[in-house]
């Protein structure tokens, strides 16, 4: 069976252990969940699992450890947590490995801080994958004080400067709206590549700061750097939020033209948004047909939000057809579409729309804000007042729309901002 998972044949290799029903020894276990890790094909490494399980085989500590991984690499934390609990000795792989697994998962990141302070609490000192992941996870949850503190602990660890925590830590700043930090982290480190620069040009992008986008997006060119699909993104996206539609079919034409990079679907929306916003509609309609990635929704999506803003109804109904024909499985492009058909007063398509949510029972998940004040997180969701300081939070609303109505600068939503709101359309 390892000489078969060594071949690459790792189906084989389970379809065997299942015939032959025979325990195998724990390095053939460790080796075939690794093989199905690599390979993604999960299914066949539950079934090694159940293979074990059939034959009485109790794990030891390194398969207990191995069984961890497979289980966070397959997006089942619920399980992966009963091995580490099970773990006699836990090793910083254990640790690491739950922590990324959390941060993988996406909405459990304070679960990976509370992990974090568990691993150094227990004496272990924590690697660069550890750093990584956790940066990661400052950045995704936007705590600024815990990623600090985290990156104190790292200019006490012995540890060389490594691309990946350094690119990590600068995105960490930058998206927690920290930009001289994030700046000071790229100018102090000493190796850099496409990802440091990346990230640098990213979070820029970030905080609408296009000049500097560009500038850097020069030097690092100039330095012998080769720009990758990620960075031109970054770009596109800084030159959308400007309105720099010239700069943005430069820097679009140039990817195919100069470096030899085929534009993908997210560089495509990012072109049609920056059309859009500009009023190019007809253009940005001729660049979707032309385009590879005309059956992807988030191209259309970019189109229905420029035609809602801009009053084009016929447009508008085309793209709203695409969008919702290529993806009708989305709950939150159910609300996208009843407000795009409420602004042009399309009262029986938004009828239509609610009336498929009702009976194929999709439900959007509410939205929500959150932000960490003196150590503490508050979450905010629509139309809910059960914050503690609710009153005062509304309060200070209507005091600012006050104030922003007074010197005329409160913005315009549509062509129809009378007859219709978010909360009126919302189901």
């Amino acid at each position: 069976m390892r000489d078969l998972c060594y071949c690459g044949r790792a189906a084989d290799a389970v379809r065997l252990l299942c015939d032959s029903g025979v325990r195998v020894e724990p390095r053939t276990y460790a080796l075939l969940l690794q093989e199905c890790i690599n390979r993604k094909e999960f299914r066949k490494g539950r079934v090694v699992h159940g293979q074990m399980v059939v034959s009485g085989y109790v794990p030891n500590e390194f398969l207990k450890t191995k069984l961890l991984i497979f289980y966070m690499k397959s997006g089942n934390m619920a399980v992966a947590e009963v091995f580490f609990g099970r773990l006699v000795d836990r090793t910083l792989i254990s640790w690491n490995s739950m922590i990324a697994g959390y941060v993988q998962a996406g909405e459990c990141d304070g679960i990976a801080l509370d992990l974090f302070y568990q691993l150094r609490w227990s004496g272990l000192v924590p690697d660069q994958y550890t750093f990584a992941s956790i940066f990661r996870a400052c950045s995704s949850f936007a705590t600024l004080e815990h990623g600090k503190r985290a990156h104190c602990v790292l200019m006490k660890c012995p540890i060389r400067e490594n691309v990946v925590v350094s690119s990590a830590l600068l995105d960490m700043y930058f998206k927690c709206s920290n930009v001289p930090d994030g700046k000071r982290v790229f100018e102090e480190s000493s190796e850099r590549n496409v990802v440091t620069w990346t990230a640098l040009i990213s979070g820029y992008g970030l905080h609408g700061m296009a000049a500097e986008v560009l500038d850097c997006f020069r030097e690092m060119v100039n330095g012998g750097f080769r720009p990758n699909y990620v960075t031109f993104l970054a770009v596109l996206s800084a030159c959308c939020h400007r309105g720099m539609v010239d700069e943005g079919w430069e820097y679009f034409t140039s990817m195919n033209g100069v470096y030899g990079i085929q534009p993908r679907r997210q560089h495509y929306a990012a072109m049609v948004d920056l059309l859009g916003r500009a009023g190019r509609l007809e253009e940005a309609s001729q660049l979707i047909m032309k385009s590879p990635c005309k059956e992807h929704p988030v191209i259309w999506g970019a189109l229905l939000e420029s035609c809602r803003t801009y009053g084009v109804g016929d447009l508008l109904q085309h793209a709203a057809k695409k969008y919702f024909e290529l993806e009708p499985e989305n709950a939150g492009k159910y609300v996208v579409l009843c407000n795009a058909y409420a602004t042009f007063g399309f009262w029986d398509n938004v009828a239509a729309v609610r009336k498929v949510m009702r009976d194929s029972g999709m439900a959007k998940e509410p939205a929500y804000s959150r932000i960490e004040v003196k150590a503490k997180v508050h979450f905010f969701f629509k139309g809910d007042n059960s914050h503690e300081e609710s009153e005062r939070i509304l309060a200070m609303a209507k005091d600012i729309q006050n104030v922003l109505r007074d010197i005329t600068c409160l913005p315009e939503i549509g062509p129809s901002r009378e007859r219709s709101s978010l909360s009126e359309c919302v189901p």
